[in-house]
């Protein structure tokens, strides 16, 4: 584990969506944060002094860029795919397969990284529920568990509150940004900011959490420690 005076180097994948580019905003703010590799198929389309990029088109197969995945503390994982209109296995091939075979290569390739994954609220740890995609999640959950990192962590946020400014919010949630208080009004933890995902995020590398699943409460209490 990292503390909060060592400053990190950290892979984002993910940063061309919603989570994945709050998760990088928080990074590239953190004075922890000493360098942040994206990992994606395409441009960001951010500078900044601390980022660097490495562009590779297929995810299954990292390894002509493995050397360069060398030397980080933590990987945020925010890279998905929404389920609808998927058959299970191509939604266990995009999600599943694709996340343990860069969560392997990187545990090869790091002895003593933090690994937090994106997963989902409702996600099932059974990994026999009714559910497809929450039976999927599962699974990647519990495998990710068995990897030897330094730690894994696996967040579930539900309702995501996106941050101001930030190019890659969903279209609908324009829709509903004046409902948010009112949910929160109603149930605090039915609600997650970005802000509040990416700092949990971080804190976790130099914290660490008494859990290795986070649902929205801990991804909260974790971010205000």
């Amino acid at each position: 584990m990292q503390t909060a005076t060592t400053p990190m180097r950290v892979i984002v994948t993910g940063a061309s969506g919603m989570v994945g580019e709050g998760v990088l905003h928080e990074c590239l703010n953190s004075n922890v944060v000493k360098e942040v590799v994206v990992l994606g198929r395409k441009t960001c389309g951010v500078t900044h002094p601390k980022l660097k990029e490495i562009l590779h088109s297929n995810f299954h197969d990292l390894s002509p860029v493995a050397d360069q995945l060398k030397g980080f503390d933590a990987c945020y994982f925010c890279a998905g795919v929404s389920s609808v209109g998927k058959k299970e296995e191509e939604f266990y091939h995009l999600t599943y397969a694709l996340t343990m075979h860069v969560a392997e290569t990187l545990a090869k390739q790091n002895n003593n990284m933090t690994f937090c994954y994106v997963s989902g609220a409702g996600t099932d740890s059974s990994e026999k529920g009714r559910l497809m995609w929450a039976r999927v999640k599962g699974k990647t959950e519990n495998d990710l568990m068995k990897l030897p990192f330094a730690q894994v962590y696996n967040f579930r946020p539900g309702i995501i509150e996106p941050g101001k400014g930030l190019k890659n919010t969903i279209k609908m949630y324009n829709y509903f940004m004046w409902l948010f208080p009112i949910v929160k009004s109603i149930s605090k933890n039915a609600v997650v900011s970005l802000v509040e995902i990416g700092q949990a995020m971080i804190k976790a590398a130099t914290k660490g959490y008494k859990k290795q699943i986070l649902e929205v409460k801990d991804i909260k209490e974790l971010a205000a420690s």
